[in-house]
């Protein structure tokens, strides 16, 4: 006769909301992406615990599977979303306490804004943005600070006002924005698509791709995440063309 299961392993799962956002390595992601694995999403790294854009990409998919669209299905794990998958995998959800995802650094597409605080323009002003950008991101700024303005100057023209959105491009498509652009289109000095700028938003930053201080701080965490690009930047330029000064332009 077996002996009875502790009280341990009869334990269900609970998964905290607020554990389950963007950049974030904990048990309670690895659990997600274990389901979402389960469920077809793929994740080709694995579940490794670290909410990364393969993740995202993977719940945005659970997301539209269950029914969301538009801006619902964005990649950022909510209660209904989670709970639901829950159901598929045997774990509960605690959405109490969850903090909102600008906490966390992420936020939802949703909560993108497209206000403009005409920040100032040009090679030196962008040099004192990026500045702020590496000491909120923790990136060496004698990496970043070059890298970044040659991004700026390749995209923007140091944010000059008649280059701050792209509406000529492939991603210049979806609903029209308070700002009066397609949604997708590109916006800000380093020109941010709004849901990469959702994806990899810098806590206690604007929610405006607009400000150059936000949109350099996305910047950085994604091509830390795309790129590989280390917490320094040392190999910020090598890792991403556009960033280097010595080689072509190349879209990142």
């Amino acid at each position: 006769m077996r002996p009875p299961e502790s009280d341990e392993r009869r334990r269900p799962v609970m998964v905290a909301l607020s554990s389950v956002r963007f950049g974030m390595k904990n048990e309670d992601v690895r659990t997600v992406q274990k389901a979402l694995i389960a469920r077809g999403r793929k994740i080709p790294d694995g579940a490794t615990g670290l909410f990364g854009e393969q993740t995202r990409a993977a719940y945005r998919a659970e997301q539209i599977a269950q029914g969301f669209t538009g801006s619902d299905a964005d990649g950022v794990p909510g209660c209904t979303s989670l709970t639901a998958l829950g159901r598929h995998a045997g774990f509960t959800v605690d959405c109490t306490g969850a903090a909102p995802a600008a906490g966390n650094g992420g936020i939802s597409l949703s909560q993108v804004t497209y206000h403009d605080p005409d920040d100032d323009s040009g090679e030196a002003a962008m040099r004192r943005y990026a500045k702020k950008a590496c000491e909120l991101t923790g990136m060496d700024p004698r990496f970043g600070v070059p890298a970044l303005t040659t991004i700026t100057r390749r995209e923007s023209v140091h944010n000059h006002p008649r280059f701050r959105v792209n509406v000529s491009d492939a991603n210049a498509r979806g609903r029209l924005a308070p700002d009066g652009h397609p949604q997708n289109c590109s916006r800000g000095a380093t020109q941010c698509v709004p849901a990469t700028f959702a994806a990899y938003h810098q806590a206690g930053t604007a929610t405006t791709p607009y400000d150059v201080v936000a949109d350099m701080c996305a910047t950085i965490n994604y091509v830390r995440d795309r790129y590989d690009v280390n917490r320094s930047g040392s190999n910020f330029a090598a890792r991403v063309q556009q960033a280097d000064p010595d080689r072509p332009a190349r879209g990142y």
